[in-house]
C-alpha cells in the first residue's frame, strides 16, 4: 500500500513540479533545493 501512494506522488511531481535535472544542484535556490530533494525523496521510496 504503501509503494502504490508513492508511486502515485512521483507521478504527481512528474506532472506538476518543475525539473532541475540539467542544473548544478550547488547554483539553486533554497526553495528549488528543496523541490530537488522532495522529488528524490519520494522517488527513493517508490522504488
Amino acid at each position: 500500500m504503501k509503494k502504490v501512494l508513492f508511486k502515485l506522488l512521483v507521478k504527481l511531481n512528474n506532472r506538476l513540479l518543475p525539473k532541475y535535472s540539467g542544473k548544478d544542484p550547488a547554483t539553486l535556490t533554497k526553495s528549488q533545493q528543496a523541490i530537488l530533494g522532495f522529488r528524490y525523496w519520494a522517488l527513493i521510496h517508490s522504488l
